[in-house]
Formats: structure tokens, sequence, C-alpha cells
């Protein structure tokens, strides 16, 4: 039975929340966000509150009203402060630029200049040439976005060359010996 599913969610002013059968839509100072609930979870909201349970007393009932739950929470944040991933290019002559229709521009020591095209509701910054912040109010987008360009040069083990997460620590090899 999960624990996470029984714990219910407080809604503050400044978040409208529209229940239809399964279909929870919630809207807030950042955006609108919906997501179709699990058939096996029963929801409810009533007095700023959003219980979850489950409709058949069964194990992966539970499961997922403790899914459903942790993804309802996040679009609750995300519409209220908008979620954020900073990542930070290190290897020498990798850069990042951002452009006006939300293309970033990534050279990372091969021949040409890697494009990435952001979704129309992500925004991204660069603080310096070797940092990006990927900010939205979907988490789940968010984090896919930063993987992906995460993915072009993963960091490697012994120079510790690539784009990493600002608070990953990479473990670096020792070289070699002769």
């Amino acid at each position: 039975m999960s624990r996470i599913a029984k714990r219910p969610i407080f809604i503050s002013s400044g978040i409208n929340v529209e229940l239809k059968n399964q279909l929870i839509s919630i809207k807030g100072k950042y955006g609108h966000l919906s997501r179709l609930i699990h058939p096996l979870v029963k929801i409810e909201y009533n007095d700023k509150k959003i219980s979850f349970s489950s409709r058949m007393n069964c194990s992966n009932g539970w499961a997922q009203a403790g899914t459903s739950r942790a993804l309802v929470n996040s679009m609750v944040i995300g519409v209220s402060e908008k979620f954020f991933k900073k990542l930070q290019l290190s290897g020498v002559g990798y850069r990042v630029s951002i452009t006006r229709n939300n293309v970033i521009n990534l050279s990372l020591g091969y021949s040409h200049i890697i494009e990435y095209q952001l979704p129309p509701d992500i925004e991204a910054e660069n603080p310096s040439s070797t940092e990006i912040v990927i900010k939205g109010i979907d988490k789940q987008l968010v984090g896919q976005i930063a993987a992906n360009l995460r993915s072009y040069r993963i960091p490697e083990p012994y120079k510790g060359k690539g784009i990493r997460y600002i608070d990953e620590k990479v473990r670096i090899k020792e070289a070699k010996k002769k």
C-alpha cells in the first residue's frame, strides 16, 4: 500500500484546479497543465485539497495512486514556481549561445555547430558562455531536454570534458602508467 498516495496535496491561492472524470487541469500564474489519471485511481478535490485513493483494494491501484499523486504534485509546483536544470560545459573551446527563435547553438569540438530547437513552452538562458539554464513548468519535459543536451557530449572519465549537470560529480580516472 502506497504511503505517498495517502498524503493530500494542498492547493495555495492563485491556482485553479478542474476535475472532469479522470482528467485533471491545473492553472497557475506560469501556465496550464493537464493530465489523464489512471482508471484504478480515485481522485477527489474539495476545499483546496486533492486526495488520492485506489478504486479497488489491489496493490497495483495503490501504486498507481502514489504515482498519480507525485505527478499531480509536480504539476502544482510547476505552474506556481517553474522547474529548472542547470548544465555546465567543460572543455577547451566548448561554448553555447541561444538565438531569438529558441534555438540553442552548441560548439562542442565537432566539425560543426549543433543546433537544438526548444519546444515553445521551454525557456533557456545562458548566464555565461559555458552554462545553460533550462526552465519550464513541465518537470518531465525540462529533465528530458537537459538529458538530450547532455547526450551530445557526456562527461568522459579521463579529462572530465563534456556537458554535465551543475551538481554532478565526475570521477576522474587515473591515466595508464608506463
